[in-house]
């Protein structure tokens, strides 16, 4: 036997070593991330990349070699990520000041553009972040208030989505989704006094339904007149007799209806041209 294999140190020893060389030689990839394999600064290759429907166990995943001790893996997360903005106030176009918290959601789809770009997931989160604020300025000022209260809140947030996205693209990142989670006027009198405004734009809004309500009914009202005249004249033209005899019994209701006082006594004359159809066909 080797006299070193007698020393327990020398063998502990030659373990380490081969330890510390398989563990620089082999590296385990895992699922959720995808890695930049970088030599002397320079990145040389791509393990496990990202791609659109890749099914579970079957992408890249798993032991690769590597060259020990010159080879450095960056890793990168897979899975979808997410970037607070800070609380931002914005103008509307009706001069409402908001405080608006919001969020993105991304996921990097190109880790070469982004361990180029930005280096590591913390700084490309800080370079998003004010990216997201200023496209949730610039789309939110075009934009009343009631805007974010309406479905049109839906077309506010794809407008940000596609203008994050260009940005977002720069930096080897998607824009999965950008969402409002809240929008609040300040405490106060800028509350109350939107309040205010919105309350009075509702009952103007409310009048001129109303309005345009009753100018409606009047044209149907007199459409329903002059249908009516019509259908008279036409029914005058057909059989004159019959027409008079049932304008006769309307305004024999009419004036014996017991709602007009049908019990009281009218005297006239059995002349009388009112009284014609009680008289029979001569």
């Amino acid at each position: 036997m080797p006299a070193f294999l007698r020393h327990p140190v020398a063998l502990a020893l030659i373990a380490l070593a081969l330890l510390i060389v398989v563990g620089s030689t082999v590296a385990i990839v895992p699922e959720t991330k995808q890695g930049v394999v970088v030599r002397f600064g320079e990145p040389k290759a791509i393990v496990n990349r990202y791609r659109a429907n890749e099914s579970f166990g079957k992408t890249g995943a798993g032991l690769i070699l590597r060259m020990p001790f010159v080879d450095q893996i960056v890793w990168i997360d897979k899975r979808v990520l997410s970037v607070e903005m800070e609380r931002q106030q914005v103008l509307s176009t009706d001069q409402l000041r908001l405080q608006v918290d919001a969020f993105a959601r991304y996921r990097i789809v190109d880790p070469l553009r982004m361990y180029i770009a930005a280096g590591s997931e913390e700084r490309l989160s800080d370079a998003l972040r004010p990216i997201l604020g200023s496209a949730l300025r610039n789309e939110l000022g075009k934009r009343p208030f009631a805007a974010l209260l309406s479905p049109e809140r839906g077309q506010v947030m794809d407008n940000i989505e596609a203008g994050l996205n260009r940005v977002a693209r720069q930096y080897g990142a998607q824009i999965v989704d950008v969402r409002i989670k809240r929008a609040d006027l300040p405490d106060g009198t800028p509350l109350e006094s939107a309040f205010t405004r919105m309350s009075t734009a509702r009952k103007q809004e409310a009048l001129t339904i109303e309005a345009q309500g009753a100018k409606q009914a009047q044209i149907i009202r007199a459409e329903a007149d002059a249908n009516a005249a019509r259908i008279y004249a036409e029914s005058y033209g057909k059989d004159p007799k019959f027409y008079d005899f049932y304008r006769a019994m309307q305004s024999y209701r009419y004036t014996f209806s017991p709602e007009r006082g049908g019990d009281s006594n009218i005297i006239l004359s059995q002349d009388n041209e009112f009284l014609r159809q009680f008289q029979g066909r001569r």
